[in-house]
């Protein structure tokens, strides 16, 4: 290889390099951005909880039929709703900590035809 064929594929790698890395690095939070979303997401998941009640019957409604849905998506509805009080209780306590969130979908409205799951509580953020 000569210089010339070396030069120009050192300079073709290092404009791919230096374009390719700022995108990398809007992927990650910073602290302040994790530490406002934990802030965010534990203040709406406390106030908005209560929504997961008519969001889990209309869910369950649609599974199965009315009586089921209203009996079932009520009591399913609590429960989620006792979860994201907790989860946001959670998120307020623990904001300076960087972690990932614990609920998904992060607020009740985000996916409201998706159910609501709960991960590990500590995965750190990279």
């Amino acid at each position: 290889m000569n210089r010339n064929t070396r030069t120009l594929a050192t300079v073709l790698s290092a404009a791919f390099l230096l374009t390719s890395l700022p995108s990398l690095a809007e992927e990650t939070e910073t602290y302040g951005e994790t530490f406002g979303r934990k802030l965010t997401t534990g203040l709406a998941n406390i106030a908005t909880s209560s929504l997961e009640i008519p969001k889990n019957i209309i869910l369950i409604n649609n599974q199965s039929n009315v009586i089921y849905g209203f009996i079932g998506g009520t009591f399913k509805g609590l429960l989620n709703m006792g979860g994201r009080i907790g989860v946001g209780v959670l998120d307020l306590v623990s904001s300076p900590i960087p972690t990932q969130p614990i609920v998904h979908p992060l607020y009740v409205w985000d996916n409201f035809n998706a159910e609501t799951t709960y991960g590990k509580a500590f995965r750190p953020s990279n």
